[in-house]
């Protein structure tokens, strides 16, 4: 009976924390109504995270979004920005972004470098620590305040080993363990995980997938990335492959991809694949944002291949909507600067393709978080398996000086 009472008392712990955690400032009133609990539950539930310092009363009666209210208004709550803070980086191909966040998810400090497309991996993860540590320093924030680092990166990330898998990402990364190296390195717990993944995370969590109950985000950019999110959680599949959308095969007769296989998605729709499609038309020079820039000034060039990518994206996203049924499919990444003339042939595409009713309850739209999606992802699922914060317990890193 005890057992089953402080199993009972736990899941209200992390009921509350998040509804927090994805809601903001809140009554007592709100959290007992939004969760079923009665108001003593709830009660006692706030005192003891208020003890702890992970829950304040910052003032004010009026919950998010203005709500009006009737009798009494109750006193809001959240989460203690102050109580920890979080570590995120977005390893692109060509990139590397860091991000340190407090629990309200504010953005502190930041610091993007750019990498040569096939870099080196053990040289892409020493920057990164190294950015880790100046972006923290940038921030003002005390190390021993920091519960974790998250971090993404472009491949397949086996769940049970943490090895990257072989797909179109850079050959070094292939068989290493990033979360294991980045321990190392900063002496801090890490948890990695896909780009797309993470896109599709953050998204679901503040941006254009709030509400979803089935969400597939593409990340459109060097490559073609994706995450599926199912009731909330992401879909990672038996060992954490799921949604290698890139290397959806579109052509079987194809040219051979750099993942080993035929006519894949990404050698179609990458911007590396629309620059070499432009190459005839424009001199060497021509970069990955000039092509987004010259559509949307009127090149009809570009905005052709523009178009004929979101096509070749619609037919793609067709079988996913035939098989998985969403009900909201997000575009981001670099190319989603370009929705504008991407969404319409994409959108033609999908409902030729898909089976009716499955076409019919999509909605496709452009993400909201921008460049900052996978690094807003990775402090997302830092915060969701936190321990102290109500998610499920994870291995320490190995012991590391600090450097």
């Amino acid at each position: 009976m005890q057992l089953r009472i402080a199993a009972t008392r736990t899941g209200s712990r992390e009921r509350v924390i998040e509804l927090l955690r994805t809601r903001g400032a809140l009554t007592r009133a709100d959290l007992a109504r939004s969760l079923g609990l009665s108001r003593a539950t709830v009660s006692n539930v706030v005192a003891a995270l208020h003890h702890e310092g992970l829950v304040i009363e910052p003032g004010g009666t009026t919950a998010a979004g203005g709500l009006p209210r009737q009798g009494r208004p109750g006193t809001l709550l959240t989460l203690n920005p102050t109580a920890g803070f979080v570590v995120g980086i977005d390893f692109g191909h060509t990139h590397v972004r860091v991000i340190v966040a407090d629990l309200a998810h504010t953005v502190l400090a930041e610091n993007t470098r750019t990498l040569v497309r096939d870099h080196d991996a053990h040289h892409a993860l020493t920057t990164a620590a190294g950015m880790a540590e100046e972006t923290l320093a940038a921030s003002g924030v005390d190390r021993a305040k920091v519960i974790g680092v998250g971090a993404g990166v472009p491949g397949p990330v086996n769940a049970l080993t943490g090895a990257v898998g072989a797909s179109s990402i850079a050959p070094s990364w292939v068989g290493l363990r990033p979360a294991e190296e980045l321990a190392r390195r900063l002496g801090l717990p890490v948890l990695v995980d896909n780009v797309g993944n993470l896109g599709a995370l953050a998204e679901v969590t503040w941006g254009a997938g709030q509400g979803a109950q089935v969400a597939a985000y593409i990340k459109l950019g060097t490559g073609v990335g994706a995450g599926f999110v199912l009731g909330g959680r992401i879909f990672r599949g038996a060992c954490g492959t799921a949604a290698e959308l890139g290397h959806l095969t579109v052509d079987p007769a194809g040219q051979v991809c750099r993942c080993g296989n035929r006519g894949c998605l990404e050698n179609y729709v990458s911007l590396p694949a629309l620059i070499s499609q432009l190459r005839t038309q424009y001199d060497t020079t021509l970069t990955k944002h000039d092509v987004v820039a010259l559509a949307l000034a009127g090149d009809r060039a570009c905005a052709r291949v523009l178009a004929d990518a979101g096509q070749r994206i619609g037919a793609a996203m067709a079988t996913i909507c035939n098989l998985f049924n969403p009900d909201r499919v997000i575009v981001g990444g670099e190319l989603a600067a370009a929705c504008d003339i991407m969404l319409p042939s994409l959108r033609n595409a999908l409902d030729r393709d898909a089976l009716p009713f499955a076409g019919a309850h999509v909605q496709v739209c452009r993400g909201q978080l921008g460049e900052r999606a996978v690094a807003l992802g990775a402090i997302a699922t830092v915060l969701h398996a936190t321990p102290r914060l109500g998610g499920s317990p994870r291995p320490a890193p190995p012991a590391a000086a600090h450097r």
